[in-house]
């Protein structure tokens, strides 16, 4: 539709990713937040949930009705197909949940619509959905020391975190658009993102 900007925003753990979508938002901007739809295609009586139980076995549904997520990460360690067969069932059932809940955004008058899609850059079929991508990005040093104080894992932790998500470089080579999240305050780091906003008629 003409005259919306279909905005996809992508950031390593701890790079303030989250902040900037919730700012975006404070503008008018509309959210569709993938991991947050994967949720709810997995959770209990989502649309996943049987074609989860005829790949895995009932085993892999908690007895409320949901993915079993320890399971599934438990088997994804020694099947290394298992995350595989399971987003050929998820990432599907995410597109047609996202692509309705934007055209709804639409319908409602949304003029940018923002895509969370922490995995933008590795999926690599997001990019031809988006009109431009945003990287949310700081120093890795950085990114440790914020997940570690928020959430208590260790700094080895945080950093296998990272290992697995796409390498700095290849998100910042994705990017139409930077925010450099790092040595800012919230203040100034709404200031960024009003600058940019402001481009786009936001």
């Amino acid at each position: 539709m003409a005259g919306v900007l279909r905005l996809g925003l992508t950031g390593g753990i701890g790079s303030g990713k989250s902040t900037v979508a919730r700012l975006l938002v404070g503008r008018g901007a509309a959210l569709l937040d993938a991991d947050a739809i994967a949720r709810q295609v997995t959770a209990s009586g989502g649309a996943a949930i049987a074609a989860i139980a005829q790949a895995f076995g009932p085993d892999f549904i908690t007895s409320e009705g949901a993915l079993d997520r320890d399971r599934m990460r438990a088997l994804a360690f020694t099947d290394g197909r298992a995350k595989e067969r399971l987003e050929a069932i998820v990432h599907p059932l995410v597109g047609q949940e996202t692509a309705r809940s934007a055209a709804a955004a639409i319908q409602a008058g949304h003029h940018c619509l923002v895509f969370d899609i922490p995995l933008l850059v590795e999926s690599g079929r997001w990019r031809g959905q988006l009109d431009r991508v945003m990287v949310v990005d700081c120093r890795p040093e950085t990114q440790v020391a914020r997940v570690t104080a928020r959430s208590g894992l260790a700094p080895e932790a945080v950093r296998a975190i990272m290992a697995a998500q796409a390498p700095r470089a290849l998100r910042l080579a994705a990017a139409d658009d930077v925010i450099f999240n790092d040595g800012v305050t919230l203040q100034q780091l709404e200031a960024l993102v009003t600058q940019w906003a402001g481009t786009f008629g936001l």
